[in-house]
């Protein structure tokens, strides 16, 4: 039985991230798009920044210049009239700084008449920057605010007002070009000026909660940086017009239609998952101990972001860790917890997430594998590869969150 369970799950992982690539979603969001008289130019960002770039250009047939910046490992060759550049993820690094000074040249002393197609997703706040402190201090906030478990809307509020491009600044540099901005959301809620930090959004956040994050996480800062933090980001900009093409509502939606096609009765508890990633694997693996006896094949479905706070050095992401809280938790059911990265990447890991069913724990007491160090020290990684509990995509082109699934079998042994 539990070899059917991680044949579904492998299943819903395929269907759910397919049904997210952005080739579909750009040409839908370009359908309506009219550049103006002068040039066109394309900048993207993101981890999906090729992906989405490339389909741009096949539906347009051509642009008059681009750069493209993704993470290490995710451009797939050359695209017409476009410089591919990879860069550091989720620390930015020199590369990413390059590609961004590459991309502000690009559209400096722009004319009214020009437009500018900005494709962002998930992954833009460290591969788009050009800081306004030294990269190295950039650097070491972001891992600051990584290592504290702050979540994707705080750290973004920090890193913006370290920034040229971010909170509206790269739209302020188009000026007085118009921007296009098509974009595929990693944050839940899909709130503009958070997504990749806001590039091409006002933005809503205030210097009043960039220094209450600060203090709240202790963060050591430089004078120079704390003085950015009371710098207050573009609150209005009329050269923008923004579209949503795409987020973790949608991928919840295709992996509950495949697990309906397998014969699951698909639940989904939330699009909006938030909390720690141990705590959400607990939690699912309680639900799936509620509806054991009711003798129904049953998915539950959480869409969103979990977070983990470092407490040792062992490597893993969010993902795996989440799956591997769950394993104590179902032990001996005819049940299984898994959790993907919709960009195939979980962590500075090659895996997009973990599986775990029924029979994880005690393989892993076999093994002479403590769930309970394994997880004092983050190292989910190595735990799961040693009981084949690792989910391997690749990269993926696209970035809307991550999914995780209970599925239940049907009986309890």
């Amino acid at each position: 039985m539990k070899e059917i369970l991680r044949r579904d799950a492998d299943a819903i992982v395929r269907a759910s991230i397919q049904a997210v690539l952005p080739d579909e979603a750009i040409r839908r969001a370009l359908a309506g798009f009219r550049p103006g008289p002068g040039r066109t130019l394309l900048v993207a960002a993101g981890k999906a920044a090729w992906q989405m770039a490339r389909a741009a250009v096949d539906t347009l047939g051509a642009v008059d210049g681009g750069v493209v910046i993704t993470k290490y490992g995710h451009s797939k060759g050359p695209i017409p009239g476009v410089q591919c550049c990879e860069a550091g993820h989720p620390v930015p690094d020199d590369a990413g700084f390059f590609a961004t000074a590459r991309a502000l040249e690009l559209v400096r002393n722009l004319t009214a008449g020009d437009t500018v197609l900005f494709l962002l997703s998930g992954g833009g706040s460290a591969l788009f920057e050009q800081p306004l402190v030294s990269g190295a201090e950039l650097q070491d906030i972001t891992r600051q605010l990584l290592a504290c478990g702050a979540d994707i809307v705080e750290m973004n509020t920090i890193r913006k007002r370290l920034s040229r491009v971010k909170g509206g600044r790269f739209a302020r540099a188009c000026a007085p070009a118009k921007v296009f901005a098509v974009v595929l959301s990693d944050i839940l809620g899909d709130p503009l000026d958070m997504i990749a930090s806001g590039p091409a959004c006002p933005d809503h956040s205030t210097c009043e909660q960039a220094l209450a994050i600060a203090e709240q996480y202790d963060l050591k800062l430089s004078d120079e940086a704390r003085r950015l933090l009371a710098v207050e980001t573009p609150k209005a900009l009329d050269n923008v017009t923004t579209r949503v093409t795409g987020s973790v509502r949608e991928l919840c939606a295709a992996a509950a239609d495949r697990c309906r096609a397998l014969g699951y009765e698909p639940v989904l508890l939330t699009d909006q998952l938030c909390c720690e990633a141990r705590e959400a694997g607990r939690f699912l693996a309680s639900v799936l101990r509620t509806h054991a006896g009711d003798g129904r094949r049953l998915a539950f479905l959480a869409g969103g972001e979990t977070v983990v706070h470092l407490t040792g050095k062992g490597l893993g992401g969010r993902n795996q860790e989440l799956a591997l809280a769950a394993a104590p938790g179902i032990a001996g059911l005819n049940a299984a917890v898994f959790s993907v990265g919709s960009d195939g990447t979980d962590g500075p890991t090659d895996a997009a997430g973990g599986y775990v069913d029924g029979d994880t724990a005690a393989a892993l007491e076999r093994r002479g594998i403590s769930l309970y160090e394994t997880l004092r020290n983050n190292d989910a990684y190595h735990a799961l590869r040693a009981v084949d509990g690792l989910l391997v995509t690749g990269p993926t082109g696209t970035n809307v969150n991550d999914v995780a699934v209970a599925l239940l079998g049907g009986n309890a042994i």
